[in-house]
This record gives C-alpha cells, structure tokens and sequence, in this order.
C-alpha cells in the first residue's frame, strides 16, 4: 500500500519539470548580469523622464519598444563576452552559467544570436535614432569581445568601450530617439559627461578582483600594470569628481534642473562613497564584491536623482 501524502510518478515529474525551469530561469538571470540590467533599465526610464521633463508627451508603446530593444541588446553584449571568457569566468566568476556548466555553449550561442536579431528588429521599430544608437552599441560591444578584435585585450580601448557605450551612445542616443531631434540641451551634456566619468571608474574598478584570471590569459588590465590600491584610489577619486563637479555646475547655473536638490543629492551621495570604501579589503574579493556592487547602486541612483531634478524645475 502506498503511504498517505506520497505523490504520484506524474507529480514527481510535473515538479521535476517546474525546478527544471526555475533552475534554467535563474542560470539565464545570471547570464544577463542582473546589474548591467538594472542600469539599462533605469537609463532607458531616466533620461525618459527628463525628455518628458522637455515637454515630450508619455507615450507607452515608445518605452515599451526602447526598453525591449535595449534589454536585448544588453543580454547579447555581456552574452558573448561571457561566451569568449569561458576559461577566464571559471577562475574569475565561476558561479555564470557558462563557467558553471548551468549553460552549454550552443544555448548561450542561441541567445546571443536571438537577442541581438531581436534588439535591431525593435529598434528598428521604434525609430531610425533608436536603431542607430542600438546598432552601434552591439558593433562595440562585438569589438570588445570577440576575436580578432577583442578589444578588451587592452585597458585603454575597454575603458574607451565602456564609458563610450554607456556614457555618451545610450545617453545621447536615448534622448534623441524620445525627442525625435538633434538638440543636446546643457543638462543632457552635463547627466552625459557625469556618466561617461562614472563608467570609466567602473570600468577600472571592476577588473579589481581579476587578477588570477586575468594575469593567467594576458589580459592587460590597469589593476596588473598599476596595482589595486592605485587603480582603487583611482576609480573612487573619479567618481567623487563627478559627484563634485556636478555640484558646481549647479551652483553656477544649470538650466532645466533644481540646483539645491542636484548640490544636496550629489555632495551625500560622495560622502556615502567615501564612508562605503573606507578600509576596503582589496585582497578579500567578498569585500571588493560588496563594494562594486555599492558603486553599481551609486550609478543606478543618478538616474533617479537627476529625473527628478529635472522634473522638480518643471513643477
């Protein structure tokens, strides 16, 4: 007699199935780099809001479709670089579905190839602008990655691929597909310029707890050539001139934004970085961890602050 409560072989396969799918959804979630999600997503919504802030009208379908169309182009990015630093990944970040085995090398080629035919499809939809900016974000993005080019092989032309991509292309790109023109107003360059900074610290920073990896398959990272307290100090003093110069820029007039709400927002926002990276462990590569992620948070918060201050000078 079977006990009371046992499941039957069908149930036992439907919830085999169900963990099957949970299990394959979150390898995909890790494979799409959930942060560099968030940050597309915020850019996409933010300098929305601020083109709704120059008197676009709110349109659904049109974030819907940009949304979309920059989601895809996210995933196939961080994608195939993941696909060409499968070897790298498992000394360096070997929890990503490729270097943990979560993926096979066909999938991850499967949904590179759909996400970025995706990506040009839907912005192709959404406007000419918007596939321009799309479209030369993947070729960048494919320049970093894959080889020959491999663009990442050289700190220099990585950072310059980072902060070119989301610093001025997405930024300025964004706005010219919501607005339908060609003007860059004072804000726009001053929200870009603050970007471009904070992505190039990003992306000096986040080759920080690399090394072995990167040391191992000669990727000439500025963390190898100039050390990680150097390249640190770096990164974190670049940030706060960000921060800072932001601040003066609203001092001394930046049209379209609240200036006491920017300078009070922009001077905590450093103080907080400066108090998170106080006696960061940079050999423990839980505590560098903690603190990129805490940078990441920083960067999502700009596109926050900066809507807002736009929308606060409109009110």
């Amino acid at each position: 007699m079977s006990r009371v409560g046992s499941k039957s072989p069908q149930s036992l396969s439907a919830d085999a199935e169900r963990r099957g799918w949970r299990s394959q959804a979150y390898a995909f979630w890790k494979f799409s780099r959930p942060h560099t999600i968030i940050g597309t997503s915020l850019s996409v919504f933010g300098i929305y809001l601020i083109a709704i802030a120059q008197g676009v009208p709110f349109q659904p379908l049109v974030l819907a479709i940009t949304w979309l169309a920059c989601l895809c182009g996210n995933v196939y990015i961080v994608g195939l670089n993941q696909l060409e630093d499968i070897a790298i990944d498992k000394i360096n970040k070997p929890h990503l579905p490729l270097a943990a085995g979560e993926f096979s090398r066909r999938q991850a080629i499967a949904i590179v190839a759909l996400t970025g035919i995706a990506a040009l499809v839907l912005a192709a939809i959404g406007s000419l602008k918007l596939l321009a900016m799309v479209g030369l974000s993947l070729l960048i993005g494919t320049a970093y990655s894959l080889p020959p080019v491999r663009l990442k092989r050289f700190p220099l032309l990585a950072a310059f691929c980072i902060f070119t991509v989301r610093g001025v292309i997405v930024n300025l790109g964004l706005f010219f597909h919501y607005i339908q023109q060609w003007t860059v107003p004072p804000l726009m360059w001053a929200l870009t310029l603050f970007i471009v900074g904070f992505t190039a610290a990003i992306a000096l920073y986040k080759d920080i707890p690399d090394v072995e990896g990167d040391q191992q398959y000669r990727i000439r990272t500025f963390t190898l050539q100039l050390g990680r307290e150097r390249v640190f100090q770096i990164s974190v003093a670049l940030i706060v001139a960000c921060y800072v110069g932001m601040a003066i820029a609203a001092v001394f007039g930046l049209p379209g934004v609240e200036p006491n709400f920017v300078i009070a927002s922009h001077l905590v926002a450093a103080l907080l970085l400066l108090w998170r990276t106080h006696k960061v462990d940079l050999h423990s590569r839980t505590a560098v961890g903690k603190s990129y992620q805490f940078i990441w948070k920083l960067f999502f918060l700009e596109y926050l602050l900066f809507p807002v201050a736009c929308l606060l000078q409109q009110s």
